[in-house]
């Protein structure tokens, strides 16, 4: 008897997730429980476990292949044997590195999402060389297809869009097509700031003038502007594998000390990779701070679906007036984006010069 394996519900909304990395190889005996597959989800990766004891038969989906929730990943019989194949046109074998036109069925192995990420790049499956088991098309074949801006397939290095990669794209992409940005910015005196509690400090400002300024703290959902109330905010993290945004929560009632504690304990997941899916879900509101790396500003893509962004700039001594003097300051510039379907650039702008006087003011007491 043989066990079909398939992609479960990962939860939090997720469709479709990544197949990272298998952790057993075809006529591998394994126990229940013993580690299976890693799946790439929404930034972060998820090892599942076998759901049963025999030995692998088959594998069905091939490393870096995005499929959705349901589909069957892999096959394990106690007895080693594999369920017999089923007759369907769409999985009909073909030789890998095939043009993948019509077959004797006049059908394109292609999976749903496939064939959705073909017409949105405006591809042609059917003139696509297909590399994915059994002559399927993937995605990757088709951003291939979409990108080679004509280059012969000899030239250049080419390297898959894969993982954090991939989902980075994909996001930055829906944002640029949905969100009309527009970026605002402004010096920050930071004199009063404890620039070791900086990110703390910029998440506590920030959660309490969005209080003030709701409209920065919401969601554009159809023909409605839904409005949070809560402060959840996401921290930008730079790792090897790209850029994750876990959720710091509660911003508005927490101590700098236990922010400070959380932005730590998240930024170190995120670059040993070892975020779970609920710390990435459900941020309202984004604050990114590049540190060494930061320039004079930045003019951030917003986080879909949130409606606003906020960076930090490179904080350096710089001189400045001050009552008629020019004294030496610790200052950086505050940039904040913002989606202008729900936001007026007037009252982004009142936003920031709020943010700024409540850092300048308060500082970190």
């Amino acid at each position: 008897m043989a066990y079909e394996f398939k992609l479960p519900d990962l939860g939090e909304g997720l469709t479709e997730g990544e197949i990272a990395r298998w952790l057993v190889h075809e006529g591998q005996d394994v126990a229940e429980d013993d580690p299976l597959v890693e799946i790439q989800t929404d930034k972060t990766t998820v090892e599942i476990p076998s759901p049963a004891a025999g030995k692998v038969a088959r594998i069905m989906v091939g490393e870096g292949e995005v499929v959705p929730v349901g589909t069957v990943l892999v096959v394990i019989g106690e007895d080693g044997a594999e369920p017999a194949p089923q007759a369907d046109a769409s999985t009909e074998a073909m030789p890998r590195g095939q043009a993948a036109g019509p077959g004797p069925a006049g059908r394109i192995r292609a999976t749903p999402l496939v064939r959705k990420v073909a017409q949105e790049l405006g591809v042609d499956l059917a003139s696509v060389v297909a590399t994915g088991p059994q002559g399927r098309v993937t995605e990757e074949d088709v951003r291939s297809a979409a990108t080679s801006g004509g280059l012969a397939p000899s030239e250049g290095r080419r390297e898959p869009l894969r993982g954090i990669r991939r989902l980075t794209a994909e996001h930055m992409a829906r944002a640029h097509r949905e969100i009309p940005p527009v970026t605002w910015v402004e010096e920050c005196d930071f004199g009063g700031v404890d620039l070791k509690l900086l990110v703390p400090t910029v998440l506590r400002a920030a959660a309490a003038t969005l209080q003030e300024f709701p409209e920065l703290n919401a969601r554009l959902d159809g023909d409605e502007i839904v409005y949070l109330d809560r402060y959840d905010l996401g921290v930008a993290v730079q790792t090897d594998q790209g850029l994750v945004v876990p959720v710091v929560r509660a911003c508005d009632s927490r101590s700098l000390e236990e922010l400070d504690a959380d932005v730590r304990r998240l930024a170190d997941s995120a670059r040993a990779g070892s975020l779970k899916p609920e710390e990435l879900q459900g941020s309202t509101f984004t604050v990114s701070s590049a540190g060494k790396l930061a320039g004079l500003f930045q003019t951030p893509i917003v986080n879909h679906p949130q409606v606003a962004i906020l960076s930090v700039g490179r904080i350096a001594e710089r001189p400045v007036v001050r009552d008629g003097e020019i004294t030496v300051r610790p200052i950086g510039h505050i940039a904040l984006t913002f989606d202008h379907r729900v936001v007026d650039g007037a009252r982004a702008a009142e936003f920031g010069l709020a943010l700024i006087r409540r850092m300048e003011e308060e500082g970190p007491g």
